[in-house]
């Protein structure tokens, strides 16, 4: 497998907690998001990931039919379908509805707002300036982790959804990341934090950290 990514990318470093907690090695390709414009925007990736997003994971290069994979989400599914270690989505259909939604509330409605190029589009053509930029962005955050936290009293034990690990905490500790970075005051969500605090005890989530990437800068 080839993992195509950034390592400040929330969406990448979802990917490479869910490797590491199956236990899956992947080649890591930077794919620099700021460097010449973005090296995303460049045909090679482009022809790779029309979208021109990482991650892009590729499974079976070089064979007739190599599996090329979009999305981190659709990414982290494939994985947990194909590799039965720590499984990442319950086994009752309504607990695994329930904990995709704790996802999606994450991936759908709090990430995309805040994602790299909305926010370069905020400073580009829309004029704003950096204060302005970080408004908008802790705005969001709080309007998501808010409802997150309200998710968390009814569903929460150790982690997200009781005591084990869902693919809800692999999308929660990437976002307490992003929100940290700007500097975003999160002492109004316990519950987030606590959990955040527990996965990070975790080698595959300390180890999928940012800092810790061959492409850190």
């Amino acid at each position: 497998m080839k993992l195509y990514g950034y390592w400040r990318s929330s969406a990448a470093y979802r990917v490479r907690i869910a490797l590491n907690l199956k236990g899956l090695e992947a080649e890591q390709v930077s794919v620099h998001l700021v460097r010449d414009g973005g090296e995303q925007h460049k045909a090679d990736f482009a022809s790779l990931n029309p979208q021109q997003l990482v991650p892009t994971l590729v499974v079976g290069e070089g064979t007739d039919t190599p599996l090329v994979l979009s999305q981190s989400l659709a990414i982290i599914e494939y994985l947990d379908e194909t590799y039965n270690d720590c499984p990442l989505l319950p086994a009752m259909s309504a607990e695994r509805a329930r904990v995709r939604a704790m996802a999606l509330a994450i991936a759908c409605e709090i990430h995309p707002l805040n994602n790299l190029r909305v926010l370069q589009y905020l400073t580009g053509p829309m004029g704003l300036d950096e204060a302005a930029k970080n408004s908008w962005y802790q705005h969001w955050i709080h309007e998501g982790f808010g409802a997150f936290e309200a998710l968390l009293e009814q569903h929460a034990g150790e982690y997200c959804f009781g005591d084990s690990i869902t693919l809800a905490d692999v999308c929660l500790v990437p976002q307490v990341y992003n929100a940290q970075r700007f500097n975003v005051d999160l002492s109004a969500y316990p519950n987030i934090m606590r959990i955040w605090t527990n996965c990070n005890k975790l080698p595959a989530f300390s180890q999928a950290a940012p800092e810790l990437q061959p492409d850190a800068v």
